[in-house]
């Protein structure tokens, strides 16, 4: 029987560019180039893994975003995922990772399941709350935050590193899983899987084929809010301390008035 693996991915602003805040509070996706969260790479990387030493197995990645956020999409696809679902509908703008997680819940109720491989966050909100609510709202184990993740029997395994130990946790399938950064260098992307990646079926959804209520979702939804944003104020010019024979005590000065020292 084929294993049914889908990846939770998102399409996020590139760090590396001025990122900020629209008028409504939420992210500003317009003015930033987007790519597919890095953290999320890896997700997309240990599901391949896993199709590959099951052998019989289909790696589905799935994105609520608008529709730029084919790009994240396109970019699994051709590390090698085999299909994808695009949950796109105006409603949905400004959700927070709750009612992300209430469209992710009802897409993956849609497309079937037996693995649910997500990051250990996004890249943008950070949170790293969502796999523990999409398994609480598919009534499903989960087992997170694992720096290796393999599936055997009908069970998925895994190791967690933490700061003073090491544990080896397991639950049966269907479950939901996060990997961290830790958990293998994900793959880059070949010319003949970008080539490959443009015939690939990407499905689309809206908030009617889920049987959601707009009301549900978006800013109106959301059970948190940004009350109020200040941009980021301009570097400064940094203090040149000169060595001409008095540099280290004119260096040790400026750090006690800091009061680095």
């Amino acid at each position: 029987m084929t294993l049914k693996i889908v990846v939770c991915v998102k399409y996020v602003p590139d760090a590396t560019g001025d990122r900020r805040f629209a008028d409504d509070t939420t992210t500003d996706r317009e003015g930033v180039d987007g790519l597919l969260s890095e953290l999320d790479e890896y997700g997309v990387e240990q599901a391949l893994r896993i199709a590959e030493a099951s052998g019989d197995a289909e790696v589905t990645v799935l994105t609520v975003g608008p529709d730029d956020a084919k790009d994240a999409l396109r970019k699994a696809l051709s590390m090698g995922a085999d299909k994808a679902v695009h949950v796109n509908d105006e409603d949905i703008h400004g959700s927070d990772v709750i009612g992300t997680s209430a469209v992710l819940a009802k897409a993956l109720e849609n497309t079937g399941f037996d693995l649910v491989v997500c990051g250990m966050a996004s890249t943008d909100g950070t949170m790293g709350v969502l796999p523990a609510l999409l398994a609480e709202r598919l009534g499903v184990p989960q087992v997170t935050l694992l720096s290796e993740v393999s599936v055997e029997g009908g069970v998925v395994k895994g190791r967690r590193d933490g700061d003073a130990a090491t544990e080896q946790v397991e639950a049966a399938l269907p479950a939901v899983v996060s990997v961290t950064d830790q958990s293998g260098e994900a793959r880059y992307p070949s010319f003949k899987g970008i080539m490959a990646a443009k015939k690939k079926p990407v499905a689309e959804l809206d908030l009617d084929d889920l049987g959601i209520d707009a009301d549900e979702v978006g800013l109106a939804g959301s059970w948190t809010k940004v009350a109020d944003i200040t941009a980021r104020p301009a570097r400064t010019a940094g203090t040149v301390v000169k060595d001409e024979g008095e540099g280290g005590k004119q260096l040790a000065a400026y750090l006690a008035e800091q009061k680095f020292i």
